[in-house]
């Protein structure tokens, strides 16, 4: 993507709508004047009288137990350097968002105008009681050293600045398994450390406490080798100074065993990788580009373990595996601090995850047929759902038994299955598919190109990998808007199907439509002049593997967009009704709703071929469908028509699939209620809440996502045409850019599964 257009895009998600990253919600009834006097006055007196009388019921009466402060003074933001702590705050809102969906903590997020170490220590301890935690951030070397120290001295809350901790717990996870699989021991490598900012300081402190010995390590700044005896040395530095006869970094790679950069890129040639010791474990964790890049490094060295900090090569050394995870576990222990044992416990808890079975749904997220243990597999994978239940259970367990934790956790399996619980997984689901699509990515045809909306979403799935857009209408029409708006398409495939280049190319599509259509009322004439119409041309493409996937919808109504597909490509084998499913991303997790599109009155038989068309699709995303055949009554309450309707579908569905998790007919609230539906059905077959929702006819279900759509703030993914042969997908009338590039997504995902 061009600079300009990365850098509007980025203006424009940050400006759009609401500004700004994260907001405050209330978690407390506040629609009657009762709830409002209990909210506020005269009610919460009280809990300010029980506060006063006992300190600790703030935690009790507040939400400071899951409340975090992400500060900076915006002296070291990002690579940006002292910008400011204004210009910060887009970076803090950041942390803060990535608190609340990987770990239910809750943000807010404070920028101080201090640059004194003093000024910027009283201002944080002053604010201090509002928080359960803070997270200390983008703050320089050396002051951000002396300001975490201070405030560990004065403060009772868990602290950490996670420019030093946060990389030092991943990278150390990463080396204690780099170590295992070269087979050497800490305490005799020899280390070279790049860089000596927090990072740094805290990666190899981290070390250290791991075994790692002192006079094996060698670090570096901008001017060479830290040796013992420079004048103006920090005190910081001078801790890791060296009396090795050394002076460059080509100096000290000879015979490395290890090397952890922190610096700048391109810094590290493929002779200094070639001089290393066998084995060698090459940490290259510059952002954006690594001290040496991963190409170059595994060109030279066979033997090599690597990391980065990047997202597109192996073993991304990524804060995220441990900070939310880290400040989870000390807040519900109440932790007074975040000491060495409890970042230990964090390191230790990542390295051995690392080397348990890789559950399926990681694997389909990173297009792996099979992630296992080994040198392109060191640390876990972001989206691996297991680290908020391993991780957080070891970080409390250390608080407790190293004395910091003001609350117990009788049962840490149970804590860490209220954990896994906790966030609904199923929420992970499209940063997981899109993982998943760019892994194998294919080629995608736009039915409707001349329109912005497809143009923006084209390239903007190109830019990431998750197809290869094919763009169907008028070139002259479609150039033009590509200038007009700086998109950038340099390459992407545009095809008129009216043109005269493409005249032959209608010929053989006419004659392959007639063969479908001659004995239903077409004639060969009209075969090839539908074949001037995008629909058309786009379904054949589809139909003769000219494209793997179709979209289209966005300017025409439902009907007339999916006729053309059903002419020519038709249904799946076996399958007599296509359908329509909306994959809705909740606050309490992902739902999937069907038919909300095609069906208008299904019979039994129908709603029953739709629950299973829709359970296979489910089934795609490795997530196991619990359905429920929706009705306005349960279980036999009442005689009605409607009602026998659904319970003869549930009927025809366990003849046909007996091991599915079905239940019906019920109603909506008691298919989402465990609590509700166990106490007044204990009979039911739904041990977990319905994820699958299907509706007795087309009006339910498509009143039914629309109001959801409107009335909550979810994810909508949709509709998801199932049943047909090929990966076809029709576009909601006036559909958002978001929603186009989510259902290209689907349909790679659909194309990967159709071509296997």
């Amino acid at each position: 993507m061009a600079k300009k257009n990365n850098k509007k895009e980025a203006l424009d998600y940050h400006s759009s709508g609401r500004p700004g990253k994260i907001e405050v919600v209330p978690t407390k009834k506040h629609s009657t004047q009762r709830d409002l006097a209990l909210a506020y006055s005269p009610g919460v007196a009280n809990p300010c009288i029980a506060i006063s009388e006992n300190k600790d019921d703030v935690y009790k009466y507040t939400a400071k137990s899951n409340l975090v402060a992400v500060i900076s003074n915006g002296t070291a933001v990002l690579g940006l350097g002292d910008i400011g702590p204004e210009a910060s705050k887009p970076v803090m809102e950041g942390k803060g968002l990535l608190f609340k969906i990987f770990a239910d903590i809750d943000v807010f997020d404070i920028e101080v105008d201090a640059n004194d170490i003093d000024l910027f220590v009283n201002t944080v301890k002053a604010i201090s009681p509002t928080f359960g935690g803070i997270n200390l951030e983008d703050i320089k070397a050396p002051e951000c050293f002396e300001i975490e120290r201070r405030l560990k001295e004065v403060l009772n809350i868990p602290i950490m600045h996670d420019d030093q901790h946060g990389t030092a717990i991943i990278s150390s996870a990463a080396l204690i398994n780099a170590l295992e699989l070269a087979d050497k021991k800490i305490d005799e490598v020899l280390i070279v450390v790049n860089g000596a900012g927090a990072a740094a300081m805290s990666c190899t402190r981290l070390y250290l406490s791991l075994g790692a010995k002192k006079e094996n390590i060698v670090m570096l700044d901008s001017k060479g080798v830290i040796r013992k005896g420079t004048e103006n040395l920090t005190k910081e530095k001078a801790e890791f100074a060296t009396n090795r006869e050394v002076k460059t970094l080509d100096d000290v790679m000879k015979g490395a065993d290890v090397f952890l950069g922190l610096s700048q890129g391109n810094i590290v040639s493929q002779e200094m990788i070639a001089s290393m010791n066998n084995n060698p474990i090459v940490f290259a964790l510059a952002n954006p580009d690594p001290e040496i890049s991963y190409n170059e490094a595994i060109s030279v060295r066979k033997d090599i373990i690597m990391a980065t900090g990047r997202s597109d090569h192996p073993n991304q050394v990524n804060n995220v595996l441990g900070f939310p995870y880290i400040f989870r576990g000390a807040l519900d222990v109440r932790a007074r601090c975040i000491n060495e044992e409890m970042k230990l416990a964090a390191v230790r808890s990542i390295a051995e995850l690392t080397k348990e079975l890789v559950p399926e749904t990681v694997n389909l997220a990173y297009g792996e047929q099979v992630i296992t243990f080994g040198p392109d597999y060191i640390i876990p994978k972001p989206l691996d759902n297991r680290l908020i239940s391993v991780v957080a259970p070891a970080v409390a367990k250390a608080a407790m038994d190293s004395g910091v934790a003001q609350i117990q956790i009788p049962d840490l399996d149970v804590y860490a299955q209220e954990l896994e619980t906790r966030l609904g997984f199923d929420n992970k689901l499209l940063k997981s598919i899109t993982n998943r699509a760019i892994s194998n990515p294919k080629r995608v045809v736009f039915a409707e190109a001349e329109h912005y909306k497809i143009l923006k979403a084209a390239q903007q799935v190109k830019d990431e990998g998750i197809a290869e857009p094919i763009l169907l209408g008028r070139r002259a029409v479609i150039s033009r808007m590509i200038e007009e708006n700086a998109l950038e398409l340099d390459g992407v495939t545009i095809i008129d199907p009216k043109s005269e280049e493409e005249k032959e190319r209608r010929y053989i599509f006419g004659e392959e439509f007639y063969k479908k259509r001659q004995r239903k009322g077409v004639t060969l004439y009209e075969a090839r002049k539908l074949m001037r119409e995008r629909n058309y041309f786009g379904a054949m493409m589809l139909e003769l593997d000219h494209a793997d996937a179709l979209i289209s919808g966005i300017t025409r109504n439902y009907p007339n967009t999916i006729k053309p597909a059903l002419q020519i490509i038709g249904t799946e084998d076996g399958v007599e009704k296509v359908a329509g499913m909306f994959i809705m991303n909740t606050k309490k997790g992902t739902l999937f709703l069907a038919d909300t599109t095609i069906n208008i009155d299904p019979t039994p038989e129908d709603l029953a071929e739709i629950a299973l068309l829709t359970s296979k699709a489910v089934k795609r995303f490795n997530i196991k469908p619990r359905v429920a055949m929706l009705s306005y009554s349960n279980f036999g309450s009442s005689n009605s028509k409607g009602s026998k309707k659904i319970a003869k579908a549930v009927e025809i569905i366990k003849q046909k699939n007996s091991s599915l998790n079905v239940e019906g007919e019920i109603q909506a609230d008691f298919a989402l209620n465990k609590e509700k539906r166990d106490y007044v059905f204990p009979f039911n077959n739904l041990k977990e809440n319905a994820n699958t929702l299907i509706f007795p006819n087309l009006e339910s279900g498509n009143i039914a996502y629309k109001l959801i759509q409107e009335l909550d703030e979810v994810e909508a993914i949709g509709p998801v045409l199932i049943g047909m042969k090929k990966p076809v997908h029709i576009l909601q009338l006036g559909c958002s850019v978001r929603e186009i590039v989510n259902m290209v997504t689907i349909a790679v995902i659909d194309a990967q599964t159709k071509k296997k």
